[in-house]
């Protein structure tokens, strides 16, 4: 079955930026000249999805209306003769169908997902997390694991290697490697205690899901953080049916993390059309004064 659906949770408060998250979804605040999300969006957009569901709560709706049509401002835009941005804002509004779906109590991303169940309906989504940039020189991450999907037709977590000390702040796939790039499940673990696991193997914020993972989901109880973890219910499903972690191609932000958000801002200004060229001889006179 084609994967058509993508879900992204955007209903957590982004305490790690505060207090710039305190009046503004974390997801709003701009790399270079376009908020977070909407590289999220633009992502799902080139991989051929064709709906995106935001799990959102109260205060999120900036999400919402950034992709929505604004006819005082496209009124505006016209009349003071603004060509450029007046055709970017209406392709904003012109991206994608958009639904949102509401996260009425904070237990985790497990339960965010299982959120957008009734929506999804039984069919195979996407999950992108809010925060999680991915640049890629080739296909875009979500497309790479489209391709993947058509051959396996199975649920796939995309991964990326860590440093060991490191493994403590992810998820961890332990598994067989069955392709380049593509390993079998066989175990998962959230946020290891050190030496738990060998594996260096961190699950990062794309998923491609099987319709399975919702009565999973709904029998989870609260795991790490008290909250239900989506990682719980994916090695419940990975004991019934074949479960893939894919190395994707790409470099992954952590745009939810001020240094990973700072990073994402450099690395995304440096490929900037109009700017990016100004932006590496000022990143290289900076460099040299260091």
């Amino acid at each position: 079955m084609k994967v058509r659906k993508a879900v992204i949770p955007v209903a957590g408060l982004g305490t790690r930026f505060l207090p710039a998250s305190k009046a503004i979804p974390k997801e709003m605040l701009t790399i270079v000249d376009r908020p977070t999300i909407q590289y999220i969006v633009e992502e799902v957009v080139s991989s051929g999805i064709e709906v995106i569901i935001f799990v959102t709560s109260a205060g999120k709706s900036a999400i919402e209306n950034h992709f929505d049509y604004n006819f005082e401002l496209d009124t505006l835009l016209r009349q003071k003769n603004k060509p450029e941005i007046y055709e970017e804002v209406r392709h904003i509004s012109n991206l994608i169908d958009i639904i949102a779906v509401r996260q009425k109590k904070p237990l985790g991303l497990g339960h965010a997902i299982w959120s957008a169940r009734n929506v999804v309906g039984d069919e195979p989504f996407l999950v992108l997390l809010g925060d999680d940039l991915v640049l890629s020189d080739q296909l875009p991450c979500c497309k790479q694991m489209l391709n993947l999907y058509e051959e396996v037709q199975d649920s796939i977590v995309a991964t990326q290697r860590v440093p060991q000390e490191e493994t403590g702040q992810y998820g961890i796939v332990e598994g067989e490697q069955v392709r380049e790039g593509g390993h079998k499940v066989l175990r998962m673990v959230e946020k290891p205690a050190p030496g738990t696991t060998d594996s260096d193997l961190a699950i990062i914020g794309r998923y491609l899901l099987q319709p399975d993972i919702f009565p999973l989901l709904q029998q989870t109880t609260p795991g790490h953080g008290g909250e239900i973890q989506l990682t719980d219910a994916l090695l419940a499903m990975s004991k019934k049916r074949p479960l893939y972690a894919y190395e994707f191609e790409g470099t992954r932000y952590d745009a939810g993390d001020k240094l990973g958000y700072l990073k994402a801002i450099v690395a995304f200004a440096q490929r900037h059309p109009s700017l990016g060229k100004q932006f590496r001889k000022h990143l290289k006179e900076v460099c040299a004064s260091l």
